[in-house]
């Protein structure tokens, strides 16, 4: 009876971590959370950073930067992932190809903001 009960915890240990390992909850938890960083970024370094000079056209422009280009960017990542089958989201064969994907969005998610500040600071100072 033991040896049956060991087999099976073997077996539920083995089908566990197939379950936790999941490339396609993993790349939507990354986009989630990049999304959440680049969005609290853009609005106190990029927004803050316009405002504090008055340029209030400039501070929509980010905000129109923001919905237009990077939201479509993120959701790109996160189709690519999904699109996965069961066995592929559990293959961990894809673990360097998403931590590539994951190392871009993330710096993406952390450079656009600070980027984005020093064109618009350089806009208005050539204004």
């Amino acid at each position: 009876m033991n040896k049956a009960l060991d087999g099976a915890g073997d077996r539920n240990a083995a089908s566990a971590t197939r379950r936790t390992l999941d490339w396609r909850k993993k790349m939507s938890d990354t986009v989630a959370y990049s999304l959440l960083a680049y969005t609290g970024l853009h609005i106190f370094v990029t927004v803050g950073a316009i405002q504090a000079t008055g340029a209030k056209t400039l501070s929509l422009l980010a905000l129109v930067i923001l919905v237009f280009g990077i939201i479509p960017l993120w959701r790109k990542f996160e189709k690519r992932w999904a699109s996965l089958t069961d066995g592929q989201a559990s293959d961990p064969a894809y673990a360097q190809a998403y931590r590539r994907d994951q190392i871009l969005v993330w710096a993406l998610a952390i450079g656009l903001p600070v980027g984005l500040t020093m064109v618009l600071k350089a806009l208005v100072a050539l204004a």
